[in-house]
């Protein structure tokens, strides 16, 4: 009986943290980033690639240093589709996730990397700020540091 209860109350919550993680595709991506009013960090991971988990508390960083300011800052996962609804949802709980994290649905990177940026090689993590009032938009591939990305939207305020 003791077990059935554990069992129910972690699927309970399982569901209820994917719940909270929507599914995006790159168009969903794209037009979420385009209002004028916002200054937009965007980073590309996945739960299997040891340099990008190693780099998301750069990201709680962000989040903390832009409080209150126009800056957003969202995570867009490219985990595999039989993960994302569990093994995503506990991961993000277990790390302490801050920033608004989305699962990106499309799994054609011949067909989503262009809507993103051309001159994305694919590989993860990589992370984009955008400031759409100023036609802003630069695409760092590989690690970032909180600093690094922190200047460029620091730059575009």
């Amino acid at each position: 009986m003791k077990s059935l209860l554990i069992l129910l109350i972690t699927t309970a919550f399982s569901f209820s943290a994917h719940a909270q993680i929507k599914e995006y595709s790159a168009d969903d991506i794209m037009r979420r980033t385009s209002s004028t009013d916002t200054i937009y960090i965007v980073n590309f991971w996945a739960t299997w690639c040891a340099p990008c988990v190693a780099e998301l508390p750069e990201f709680n960083a962000l989040e903390n240093h832009f409080t209150g300011m126009p800056v957003k800052v969202l995570l867009v996962s490219l985990d595999f589709k039989e993960d994302h609804t569990f093994k995503l949802a506990r991961f993000l709980e277990l790390k302490h996730i801050k920033p608004e994290v989305v699962w990106l649905k499309d799994t054609n990177p011949n067909d989503f990397i262009p809507k993103i940026e051309n001159s994305w090689e694919g590989s993860i993590p990589a992370t984009m700020v955008l400031c759409p009032k100023k036609h802003f938009k630069k695409f760092l591939e590989g690690t970032v540091t909180e600093q690094q990305v922190g200047s460029i939207a620091n730059d575009q305020l």
